[in-house]
């Protein structure tokens, strides 16, 4: 019988040591508008609502601190990298900063963001108030390949990535700097509180990977090792999220040292559960893997439960499984009844002490 733990961060800690812990523990990331909606409708200020769906984890984040911005009409925010965006949530960017540049000089005469200017000052009294009973996020979210794609455009970082690789390792190589100097200052002031290095960077599509193994180790892949590495000296976890179908990067990955992916999305193509779970459950923590896009968007908290079991089912034997939603955050249209419903179901269903019947029959394979 699985031991009693006593609090989520244990639970977390069990998991990545790929055991199993009393339960499967909950992750819950959601969007601002979700979170309003849900706090509304249950009536719970914020650690009420994260108390109330059993969320095993707690994250600490360190702003920017950046001069007062004076945003041009039809800006409605601007990146660190000074890139314009505008429309919903993030927004899209307006322009490409880079993308007419020519030369490696031109990248090094970038104005770059000096990293000095993540704000640390709250991080320690932030966390001590969790009282060492949650697993704790931390560090710069690091989405070098989003800003590589805003700063010179989609369509020019791919063609550079042929025609131009210099440029590209110029780019990269200052935005990395970037980030890793970032979150060292966050980790020299917190890092004992922390449990987990939690970075970003969307390597799929719904059909599969946006780059090829070949060009994503050529590129890539020494950057997101140099962050792996820098989280493991803090002695931290290192977890990615990644959203889209990129199974065949996950090796690579794996030989980079990560030890956990999130958010998994079944419906992607390569990322069928079953087969996941085979070939990298030893190796790998797994974190979400229940669908955003159709079971709690569609279903009903009946089917929200069932699909959840059958999610269980496949993923939690042998450790090495949160359970949570397939994207990084639960968008505001989602049902806060389905959200329960699969909250409630990993709290009962999820629970190693007791024997699971049969898989579930529901829409995964």
């Amino acid at each position: 019988m699985a031991p009693s733990l006593n609090s989520s961060r244990e639970r977390v800690q069990a998991v990545f040591a790929h055991q199993e812990p009393d339960r499967v523990p909950l992750w819950f990331g959601m969007s601002a508008e979700f979170a309003a909606k849900a706090r509304r409708d249950l009536r719970l200020d914020d650690e009420g609502l994260r108390l109330r769906l059993g969320d095993d984890f707690r994250r600490l984040q360190a702003p920017y601190r950046l001069p007062p911005l004076d945003l041009p009409t039809g800006v409605s925010s601007r990146t660190v990298f000074g890139v314009d965006r505008h429309g919903l949530g993030y927004g899209q960017p307006i322009s490409h900063p880079l993308a007419a540049a020519a030369t490696v000089q031109e990248i090094h005469d970038y104005p770059w963001p000096d990293p000095a200017c993540v704000d640390v000052s709250r991080l320690r009294q932030e966390a001590q108030a969790w009282g060492g009973r949650y697993a704790v996020l931390g560090g710069d979210w690091s989405p070098f390949w989003h800003d590589a794609i805003d700063l010179f455009g989609m369509e020019t970082l791919c063609l550079h990535m042929l025609d131009a690789p210099l440029l590209v390792d110029a780019l990269l190589q200052h935005l990395v700097d970037v980030y890793a100097e970032s979150s060292r200052r966050i980790f020299a002031e917190a890092a004992d509180l922390m449990d987990i290095f939690f970075i970003g960077n969307d390597l799929g599509s719904q059909t599969g990977p946006l780059l090829g193994p070949a060009l994503f180790e050529r590129f890539l892949l020494p950057h997101l090792r140099r962050l792996i590495d820098l989280g493991h000296r803090y002695g931290l976890k290192v977890q990615m999220h990644c959203c889209g179908g990129f199974a065949p990067l996950l090796p690579a990955l794996v030989d980079a040292g990560l030890d956990a992916i999130h958010a998994v999305q079944p419906c992607c193509v390569g990322m069928d559960l079953r087969a996941l779970k085979a070939r990298f459950g030893r190796q790998l923590v797994f974190n979400g893997a229940i669908d955003s896009q159709r079971v709690l968007l569609e279903g009903t908290p009946d089917s929200v439960a069932r699909d959840t079991r059958a999610v269980l089912d496949l993923m939690m034997p042998g450790g090495g499984y949160i359970a949570g939603a397939s994207h990084d955050t639960i968008l505001e249209e989602t049902s806060v009844a389905n959200v329960l419903a699969m909250a409630d179901t990993v709290r009962t269903y999820g629970r190693y002490s007791q024997r699971l019947d049969g898989p579930t029959a529901s829409r995964y394979p």
